[in-house]
Order: structure tokens, then sequence, then C-alpha cells
């Protein structure tokens, strides 16, 4: 996958989100804070319709696994600090499902959730 993990996808979340929908399938899902949409263009809508404008990713540590019985599909989480416009960083986690479809790596699955805790 291109993204070493997390590498081209971020730079891409940061610059423009426009572009993500080149690395969904068409039928993807996503989670993103609990809240689910469902294929390519549904999820591109979801996240440039953020109420953001700034956002930096820095990631801690990727793991990665391989999928049984898929052949070339892998699981990858992603543990990391998020910073959007003046607020203040907060962790976050990520877990993909990337499949090798026609020549390509797409993510399948996508979910999201900001690492907070109730004081």
């Amino acid at each position: 996958w291109p993204l070493r993990p997390g590498e081209h996808y971020y730079g891409a979340f940061s610059k423009n989100r426009a572009e993500l929908f080149q690395y969904y399938h068409p039928q993807a899902m996503l989670t993103f804070e609990g809240a689910q949409v469902s294929g390519r263009d549904a999820i591109s809508q979801k996240l440039t319709s953020l109420p953001f404008q700034q956002v930096q990713h820095v990631v801690t540590t990727v793991d990665v696994q391989p999928v049984p019985a898929c052949d070339g599909a892998i699981i990858v989480q992603i543990l990391g600090q998020l910073k959007t416009d003046n607020d203040p960083p907060h962790g976050f986690v990520q877990v993909f499902t990337i499949f090798p479809i026609n020549g390509n790596h797409l993510i399948v699955n996508d979910m999201f959730r900001l690492v907070l805790h109730n004081a």
C-alpha cells in the first residue's frame, strides 16, 4: 500500500481531503467517531465536511497484520496525535482494512476515534 502506513493518506488529509476518495474502494465503509457511512462518495463527503481547516497527524505507532485467507489483504492500526486549527492535540486511533483490488491497494474498512477520557 502506498501508505507507508499513514504517510500518503495523512499528507492528503492535511493538504486536500477531497483527494482521499482515491484510497477507498467504491463500497468501503467508514466509522468516524461512531458515525457510519458507506460508499466512496459518502466517505469523501464526510471527510471534506469535517469542521476544521487545518489538521496535522503525528503518527506514534503503526501495527500491521495480514488478513488470513485473503491474499495480500492487511489490517493497519495507527496510533498518534491529531491537531486541528487552534485546538489542543488529541490522541487518535485509526484502523484500516486494505485489500489488493485490480492492482491497487484500497481501503475497504476505516474506523477512526479520538482518544478522549471523561474526567
